[in-house]
Protein backbone atom coordinates (compact mmCIF):
# COMPACT_ATOMS: atom_id res chain seq x y z
CA UNK A 1 0.00 0.00 0.00
CA UNK A 2 1.16 3.49 -0.65
CA UNK A 3 1.46 6.14 2.04
CA UNK A 4 -1.73 7.96 1.05
CA UNK A 5 -3.80 4.79 1.42
CA UNK A 6 -2.28 4.05 4.83
CA UNK A 7 -3.01 7.59 6.03
CA UNK A 8 -6.68 7.10 5.18
CA UNK A 9 -6.77 3.90 7.23
CA UNK A 10 -4.93 5.20 10.32
CA UNK A 11 -8.10 5.93 12.30
CA UNK A 12 -10.25 3.18 10.81
CA UNK A 13 -12.42 1.65 13.57
CA UNK A 14 -11.72 -1.86 12.38
CA UNK A 15 -7.95 -1.40 12.62
CA UNK A 16 -7.45 1.04 15.51
CA UNK A 17 -7.43 -1.68 18.18
CA UNK A 18 -5.11 -3.98 16.24
CA UNK A 19 -1.94 -4.70 18.20
CA UNK A 20 0.98 -2.69 16.84
CA UNK A 21 -1.14 -0.56 14.50
CA UNK A 22 -0.81 2.72 16.45
CA UNK A 23 0.58 3.67 19.81
CA UNK A 24 -1.72 5.39 22.29
CA UNK A 25 0.24 8.65 21.96
CA UNK A 26 0.07 8.53 18.17
CA UNK A 27 -3.68 7.86 18.30
CA UNK A 28 -4.20 10.80 20.67
CA UNK A 29 -2.20 13.14 18.39
CA UNK A 30 -4.16 12.00 15.34
CA UNK A 31 -7.50 12.53 17.03
CA UNK A 32 -6.51 15.98 18.27
CA UNK A 33 -5.42 16.95 14.75
CA UNK A 34 -8.88 16.27 13.30
CA UNK A 35 -10.86 19.41 12.43
CA UNK A 36 -13.80 20.47 14.61
CA UNK A 37 -16.96 19.96 12.58
CA UNK A 38 -19.47 20.27 15.43
CA UNK A 39 -21.14 23.35 13.85
CA UNK A 40 -22.17 21.11 10.93
CA UNK A 41 -24.02 18.70 13.23
CA UNK A 42 -27.79 18.60 13.39
CA UNK A 43 -30.19 16.87 15.74
CA UNK A 44 -32.08 13.97 14.23
CA UNK A 45 -35.64 15.02 13.51
CA UNK A 46 -34.93 18.73 13.94
CA UNK A 47 -35.74 19.53 10.32
CA UNK A 48 -38.75 17.22 10.11
CA UNK A 49 -40.34 18.68 13.27
CA UNK A 50 -40.45 22.13 11.68
CA UNK A 51 -42.03 20.75 8.49
CA UNK A 52 -44.65 18.74 10.36
CA UNK A 53 -45.79 21.64 12.55
CA UNK A 54 -47.46 23.50 9.68
CA UNK A 55 -49.82 20.71 8.51
CA UNK A 56 -50.70 19.84 12.09
CA UNK A 57 -51.99 23.37 12.70
CA UNK A 58 -54.11 23.13 9.53
CA UNK A 59 -55.74 19.93 10.74
CA UNK A 60 -56.77 21.50 14.04
CA UNK A 61 -58.32 24.52 12.31
CA UNK A 62 -60.78 22.44 10.22
CA UNK A 63 -64.37 22.82 11.42
CA UNK A 64 -66.25 19.78 12.70
CA UNK A 65 -69.08 18.84 10.36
Amino acid sequence: MNRESLDKLRLDRRLINRRGWMSEAERRRSLEALPDVSPKATTLGAESDEDESSPASDETSTPDA
